[in-house]
């Protein structure tokens, strides 16, 4: 039963009525898996903001994620305990328990969090003050007086029924609370059940308790003052009560109605109060209410309810009834006080045993908690709507969010509060739908060599319209048709975004891996006649997944390798390849290169050794490929001798004098030469022979 009401609660019922023309946020109502959610507020200036993407929630059908329930066990002080309920005080969660068994009124602390393990004050009978058999409890604070009161109801028979009201002052964390009990005035209590209270918009207070005994809606009237003796009297039980158990209010549209459970035959009653709380009896309507629809009972869930509580959150309005006999929780979804109504068991929950009253469903962030309490064991179940982890961002806590995604198909809950704790906050929640992504083909990533050009295609019937979104290198003729021809130098990943009529937004990147091959034959260039030099730059692919080749093969030391020594006795023109040697795709690049020969020197070797098997070593010559007339080459002992000569431009020197060696020396040597280009050339100098 939903026994706490804040006038502060009201103030917020309002905002939320408001809101339905203002909304707070906007984002989308349907979205694909990992579809990016983009959400945007309509408050700019608050000093506080909560964003919650997968918020837990009570939208029981279908329930994306069920309370999670646990048994926190008897180390409480329960004895038989009867009711709960719970409440925020100051930033701090407070739980109020009765032992119907012993008479004892309990608090329970849990500090900050609902999800801490509470400690136990039991105030016992509070001087006797607590009515014997304590049945159920209300909570409120009065806004003007800033006080809170605890009314407690109970009793067996018309005799012992009473009920009393515990004064905590100022903070419900009070050691020492009053209590003040008023009796059964003009004996219309018996076996109460049940209680609520609250003040209407002529700032009186009134209150309704159901007799359990007599199927009686009895009505309280406190005046201008809560703290007051209340005059109680009975609206008699014309009602469609059956010996009830309990009973929850809740103000809808103006308008406010008690849900009330019977065991005598296993129903809920909807009462009607119209617009306020002093209604006479004769204007209050009663309606039996069942699962779509307004006639029949809940037979077939309730077995005997024991206990409802009721609130709104998210829009809706959820009411939760325990069943003593079967130990079931039943839930009840209605987007209006007045119906239609869905229901759904979520059987028994945190092992419950004989339920006897479950508290208010209070949210904690994006977390929902209720306590429920076990006449069987004398145990305390705890009840968690708990946020889901679908989410690619669980939180946010400042004003704009960033885009997040859903991975898992299914209906989530965002629930937005700004200023949260003042008496301007506001809070919004919207669910969005999330479906699997409609059938897409496209190509897989694929790979082409540098300078190719590829198709890519991305195919879903469904689908409104496409855009590819990338700008590199694509043929822009075709951005809004289902294939585009590309052409990337580097690999590239080409996004395409496909728009649904249904609000799905699927978007997916086409990766294109470029093999970049380089071939650098390097710079053209000169060289004198008869040197090398050596070919190939520094920007050739190189390592050992490519194949290098030169061509032509002539006068070059290895054609095969990325930078050969070259020899060319003339002008030549040199072409590199390269090859990729492995993978799906053999890719190639080409590159070319001119050497220069410039006969403009005669070349000969400053040493040489007749014995080495090098012809290159093993004689002294013209070096000069570009000679077209050698007149002489000669060279002197040192005394003067002439000991060589020739005019064959390929012949040398092997060392040797009238058949006979020569001993290792220094030599002199004079050439005159003709260049192919008819440069004459005249040029002497030293060569030694080593033996």
């Amino acid at each position: 039963m939903k026994k706490c009401l804040l006038l502060a609660a009201l103030l917020i019922v309002t905002h939320l009525n408001n809101l339905q023309a203002q909304a707070l946020f906007s984002g989308p109502d349907t979205v694909c898996v990992n579809q990016p959610v983009t959400l945007r507020t309509n408050i700019l200036n608050a000093q506080s903001y909560y964003w919650g993407f997968c918020s837990g929630s009570e939208n029981e059908i279908p329930t994306w994620v069920p309370p999670i329930g646990t048994n926190l066990g008897n180390n409480f002080g329960f004895h038989m305990p009867s009711n709960i309920d719970i409440v925020e005080d100051s930033g701090s969660y407070y739980g109020f328990v009765l032992n119907s068994e012993t008479t004892e009124f309990i608090r329970l602390n849990f500090g900050n969090s609902l999800n801490n393990v509470p400690t136990v004050t039991n105030f016992g009978n509070l001087t006797n003050g607590i009515p014997i058999n304590p049945t159920s409890l209300f909570i409120l604070r009065d806004t003007f007086s800033k006080n809170w009161f605890i009314f407690i109801s109970g009793g067996f028979t018309q005799a012992t029924s009473q009920l009393a009201r515990v004064d905590f002052g100022h903070h419900l964390n009070n050691p020492g609370p009053d209590i003040v009990n008023f009796g059964n005035y003009a004996n219309v209590l018996n076996g109460p059940k049940g209680i609520f209270v609250a003040q209407d918009a002529s700032n009186n207070w009134y209150g309704y308790i159901v007799n359990h005994n007599t199927n009686e809606l009895i009505h309280l009237d406190f005046s201008f003052n809560v703290s007051n003796t209340p005059l109680m009297a009975s609206y008699g039980n014309g009602y469609n009560l059956s010996f009830p158990t309990d009973l929850a209010a809740i103000e809808d549209a103006g308008n406010w109605y008690l849900f009330v459970t019977n065991e005598g035959d296993n129903t809920i009653t909807r009462l009607d109060l119209g617009t306020g709380f002093d209604t006479a009896s004769t204007k209050i309507n009663s309606t039996k209410i069942a699962n779509g629809s307004n006639s029949t009972s809940f037979n077939f869930r309730i077995n005997s309810p024991s206990a409802i509580s009721i609130n709104r959150d998210c829009g809706n309005i959820y009411a939760y009834i325990t069943d003593s006999l079967s130990a079931q929780l039943i839930g009840i979804q209605m987007s209006a006080a007045v119906g239609p109504y869905s229901a759904v068991d979520y059987n028994n929950v945190g092992a419950m045993n004989q339920p006897s009253g479950i508290s208010s469903i209070i949210r904690e962030g994006d977390n929902l908690y209720g306590f429920i309490t076990n006449a069987g064991d004398s145990t305390l179940t705890k009840i968690v709507f708990q946020q889901c982890t679908n989410a690619s961002i669980p939180s946010f806590s400042e004003v704009e969010p960033p885009a997040y995604s859903y991975d898992t198909a299914g209906v989530y809950n965002v629930y937005f509060v700004v200023n949260q704790g003042l008496p301007s906050m506001q809070v919004e929640c919207k669910t969005i739908t999330v479906i699997p992504p409609p059938p897409m083909y496209s190509n897989n990533d694929t790979t082409i060599c540098q300078g190719d050009t590829i198709k890519l295609h991305v195919v879903s019937d469904e689908a409104d319209s496409i855009r590819w979104t990338s700008t590199y290198n694509i043929d822009t003729t075709y951005l809004y048709r289902d294939s585009v021809k590309v052409y990337p130098d580097y690999s590239t990943g080409y996004h395409v975004t496909l728009y649904y009529p249904f609000g799905c937004i699927l978007d997916t990147t086409i990766r294109v891996n470029v093999i970049n091959v380089v071939a650098d034959a390097g710079p053209d260039r000169w060289i004198a006649d008869g040197a090398s030099t050596i070919i190939g730059g520094p920007n050739t692919t190189q390592n050992n997944l490519y194949l290098y080749q030169w061509t032509p093969f002539q006068y070059l030391s290895d054609s095969t390798i990325p930078n050969p020594v070259a020899s060319p006795p003339n002008d030549f023109t040199y072409y590199l390849t390269v090859t990729t040697l492995s993978g799906e795709y053999q890719c190639t690049a080409k590159d070319t290169m001119v050497i220069h020969v410039n006969c403009a020197d005669l070349v000969l070797p400053n040493a040489f050794s007749p014995a080495s098997v090098s012809p290159l070593t093993n004689k002294f010559g013209l070096i000069n490929k570009e000679i077209s007339k050698l007149n002489y080459l000669r060279v002197f002992d040192r005394w003067g001798v002439l000991v060589f000569e020739t005019s064959d431009p390929l012949q040398g020197w092997d060392g040797n004098f009238n058949g006979k060696a020569e001993p290792a020396d220094v030599y002199v040597w004079e050439a005159d030469a003709f260049c192919t280009s008819g440069k004459e050339i005249k040029k002497s100098g030293n060569v030694t022979l080593l033996r």
